[in-house]
């Protein structure tokens, strides 16, 4: 299968052919049409738009080979550095993102949620995202409040709270889900 072609621009990567993006759209909702926030189709006329964390993986999985000014190849070690760049604590976030997409989970960015991914069964359209996922570093402080805001938001928009630990030099990560119940 050949690779589809994306060109990196400032901290994104556009798939300029829109037979191609929706292609890889159709294939675990990567990225998001430019100007149609949930398609309700599948097939669109406008250029894909992925973010680096969507990037790195499918670079890494040979799905996308990603272009600067047409023809100059940008290789995924340079694409990692350029997350790393835009992306606090990128490596803990990517190995959460990798779990979770490797499981066969939608993924996509948390922050209308206050958190680091949503995470879908069937995908965005299809479904209302279940899960809100915060990636902590093993070791890091997290408070109580911290917590119940989390909590009461994940409540309120009606998902599950989760936090991944990842242990990267372990390649494992733990995930705590809260569930919320009234007393």
């Amino acid at each position: 299968m050949e690779k589809t072609k994306v060109e990196l621009i400032e901290n994104f990567l556009v798939v300029w052919n829109h037979t191609e993006g929706s292609s890889l759209y159709k294939t675990g909702y990567y990225g998001k049409p430019l100007g149609i926030s949930k398609p309700k189709i599948p097939e669109f006329e406008v250029p894909l738009i992925l973010d680096l964390m969507e990037g790195v993986y499918l670079a890494e999985n040979q799905k996308i080979a990603v272009y600067e000014d047409e023809n100059k190849a940008v290789s995924l070690k340079k694409l990692r550095q350029k997350a790393k760049q835009l992306y606090d604590e990128f490596e803990e976030k990517y190995a959460v993102y990798r779990d979770l997409r490797n499981s066969g989970l939608i993924v996509t960015p948390g922050i209308k949620f206050g958190c680091d991914f949503a995470v879908y069964k069937y995908g965005p359209g299809v479904e209302h995202a279940p899960y809100m996922v915060s990636v902590k570093k093993a070791g890091s402080d997290i408070s109580a409040t911290e917590i119940v805001k989390a909590g009461r938001l994940a409540t309120t928009v009606r998902k599950r709270f989760i936090i991944a630990v990842p242990d990267l030099a372990e390649e494992k990560i733990k995930y705590l889900m809260f569930k919320w119940f009234k007393a």
